[in-house]
């Protein structure tokens, strides 16, 4: 092995390290600070999906970790979690707003938490996309996933999804998404009242 290659994989091997012990084992092309490809959870290998994965620390944007903290990252197409008393910080990769026009920036917080949610697309939506239906039930078909957290913004959610394609993605038309797996967990570490930020 040359020294080139003996670089990579040990700095490739270290990060992978610091990844297990933020919640992104399921990941481990998590292991590459701009990851090009990434094991999707239960589904196998998707290339170019796009996510730049750095620890961050809480205190540049939130003044406390009073119930939780979540900093969405739509740049580097992340999702950041504190704990209140900080003993949890998870890292997961999200799907992100198509657009500029779509994507809300600021503070907000969860307001609502729905296992198996039903989707209605907004009425900006469905002038979009006359041909999508009105209403999809919880299930297999839906865009929310298993898990949904509603934001105090009318129409936004951070949400799981079946078509795991769109993580690391610009895919979305306004929420952030995850994995199944990823809302799932982050739907049992959050709560009413967890604050979130928008970047």
């Amino acid at each position: 092995m040359n020294a080139g290659r003996a670089k990579y994989m040990n700095r490739r091997a270290l990060l992978g390290a610091a990844a297990a012990t933020v919640g992104m084992a399921a990941v481990p092309g998590f292991a590459q600070e701009n990851s090009t490809e990434f094991d999707v959870p239960s589904t196998g290998s998707v290339r170019n999906n796009i996510s730049s994965f750095r620890m961050l620390d809480w205190q540049p944007y939130f003044s406390d970790t009073r119930n939780g903290a979540v900093l969405v990252d739509t740049m580097s197409r992340a999702l950041h979690f504190w704990s209140e008393d900080q003993t949890i910080y998870k890292l997961y990769p999200t799907s992100v707003p198509l657009t500029e026009d779509l994507t809300r920036r600021g503070r907000t917080e969860i307001v609502q938490k729905v296992v198996g949610p039903t989707w209605r697309p907004t009425p900006e939506m469905k002038k979009r996309n006359p041909e999508w239906p009105d209403f999809v039930p919880a299930g297999p078909e839906n865009p929310l996933g298993t898990h949904a957290l509603y934001l105090s913004w009318t129409y936004y959610r951070i949400h799981g999804t079946h078509d795991t394609r769109k993580i690391g993605r610009r895919s979305s038309n306004g929420c952030v998404g995850l994995y199944n797996e990823h809302i799932a967990e982050l739907f049992g570490l959050t709560k009413v009242g967890t604050q979130v930020l928008l970047i």
